[in-house]
Order: C-alpha cells, then sequence, then structure tokens
C-alpha cells in the first residue's frame, strides 16, 4: 500500500450543515475502496480566486492523509468525480512520516 494526501474541495453552495456528513461519505468510500484512513484535516472555507462559475465562487478545504493500493487509486478518484458533494480532488504521493531521531 502507497500513502497519500487527497486534497478536497467540496461543494458548500446552501449546504454549510452538511460539512461533517460529506466527510464522512469522503472517509467512507477510501475505505470501501480498501484503503485505511490515517488523519483527515478540516481547512476553511475559501474564496475562489479565479471564479468560471458564480455558482461556484468558495468551497470548504479539507486535507486526508490515507493509504491505499495504487491500482485502487483510478476507481477511486472516479468515485469522488461522480460524488455530488465533491467540487474538486487533487491525490499526490504522501511521503512516510518523519520518526524523531533518538539523541
Amino acid at each position: 500500500m502507497k500513502r497519500y494526501e487527497g486534497l478536497f474541495i467540496l461543494d458548500t453552495a446552501g449546504k454549510e450543515e452538511g460539512i461533517k456528513d460529506a466527510i464522512d461519505k469522503i472517509s467512507a468510500e477510501i475505505t470501501a475502496a480498501g484503503g485505511v484512513v490515517e488523519t483527515v484535516q478540516k481547512m476553511e472555507k475559501k474564496q475562489f480566486t479565479r471564479v468560471a462559475d458564480k455558482k461556484y465562487a468558495a468551497g470548504y478545504y479539507l486535507n486526508v492523509i490515507f493509504e491505499i493500493q495504487p491500482s485502487s487509486i483510478d476507481a477511486l478518484k472516479h468515485r469522488f468525480v461522480m460524488n455530488s458533494d465533491v467540487f474538486r480532488t487533487l491525490f499526490t504521493l504522501s511521503p512516510a512520516p518523519k520518526t524523531p531521531a533518538a539523541a
């Protein structure tokens, strides 16, 4: 299994109270695909610098670190494209956490 970092921009237009449910759904999708969620970092709602569509002027940012088989990452990306709560995703390989050096 490889360690990935996923940046999610959630579509929050009119659904401010549904953020927790969307985060739970994202974690469940990763687990259902055979992955293991390590950490979920809730960021904040940010205005987009370049607005392509006035319907999407801002989004709630979420950072998830998880482990999954590399062969499953494409299927996982497709699942999030089909998810109406997710506006954009970006997956990158994440380095292993550094352990403190013994003195």
